[in-house]
């Protein structure tokens, strides 16, 4: 009997999670499902691919040199399925993303919703999660492409820059920083509290690396999960926060942050796309990458892309001059 996709897919299941019974959940099977393919899998390929500790199933050196060759069978086996349902005649398709909190909740909605406008038969389904979750999906195959606001450093990934965005200091509208055009460094670090985005977020590692000759004086006093829940805890008063121009845009316009420039520290990040070097590019993935590079073209105006309208409206003249 030939080793099947759906072993291999089993194996690697219960490789991440180190459990019949996690993954058993986590691809919808039964447990005894599980345990029978792995089983058969083992018997194949003559020898065990685990050590077992308790319910714990830990990869032997067998199993360690089996999980990247079944990693890159069953991407290779997407990529064919991926490209196969494509009609010649009409964009069509299905395309992961996964995107860091502040580019999947400010930014990417409002593409995904005009790009589907155009091509309504590519199904585009989004995730959201901080840069390191985002960089483990894309070289585990899970997700096609990835937009992040941090470091990517895995050998597998390919990067892709996409615009430049720029980390600002947020006050609430009693602090006494919101009367201020901007932040300097060398005065208002010290006696301030700061509200901070959680370990793994592109937007702290950031901050912290352009904040590293003053990492004596940064007072921390939370962190949080999201860029919500900062904006939230600044209003309240609780402290002040370093977050993306692309999240503020609302609040800022409506008076309920202060938004401050930082003077002293070059706070301007460079995005990227990422996906893995040998990701098989349909022309579904492609049409949306190219459609995305639209934020590359805009210049002062792109801190204010989080509403739909203003996007719309930058669209429409990159139509215009695309067509001209």
């Amino acid at each position: 009997m030939s080793i099947t996709l759906r072993q291999l897919e089993i194996f690697i299941a219960v490789a991440e999670t180190a459990q019949v019974t996690k993954a058993s959940k986590k691809l919808f099977v039964t447990q005894s499902a599980v345990s029978m393919a792995l089983a058969e899998l083992e018997n194949q390929l003559g020898g065990s691919l685990f050590d077992r500790h308790g319910r714990s199933l830990l990869l032997n050196a067998r199993g360690r040199y089996l999980l990247p060759l079944a990693k890159d069978i069953t991407s290779q086996v997407s990529n064919v399925e991926t490209i196969m349902s494509e009609r010649n005649d009409k964009l069509a398709g299905h395309i992961e993303v996964i995107a860091t909190l502040s580019l999947g909740n400010y930014i990417l909605p409002y593409l995904i919703g005009a790009f589907k406008r155009i091509h309504p038969r590519v199904h585009v389904n989004m995730l959201v999660y901080n840069t390191q979750y985002a960089e483990r999906m894309v070289v585990d195959g899970a997700m096609d492409i990835g937009f992040v606001e941090g470091k990517v450093t895995h050998e597998d990934i390919a990067m892709r820059p996409w615009f430049k965005d720029e980390l600002v200091v947020l006050a609430g509208p009693s602090d006494p920083l919101s009367h201020n055009k901007y932040f300097d460094v060398k005065t208002d670090l010290k006696n301030s509290k700061w509200i901070m985005r959680e370990q793994g977020s592109g937007t702290a590692a950031i901050f912290l690396e352009r904040m590293k000759d003053y990492l004596d004086d940064i007072h921390i006093v939370m962190e949080m999960g999201h860029p919500e829940a900062v904006k939230r805890a600044v209003e309240s008063g609780v402290g002040i926060a370093c977050l993306s121009s692309l999240t503020v845009c609302r609040e800022v316009e409506n008076g309920w942050l202060k938004s401050l420039n930082v003077d002293g520290v070059d706070m301007t990040r460079q995005l990227q796309i990422i996906y893995r070097k040998d990701k098989v590019m349909t022309d579904a993935m492609l049409e949306f990458l190219d459609f995305c590079d639209v934020m590359s073209t805009c210049d002062d105006e792109r801190i204010c892309l989080s509403s739909p309208w203003k996007l719309q409206s930058l669209l429409a003249r990159q139509s215009i001059r695309k067509k001209s």
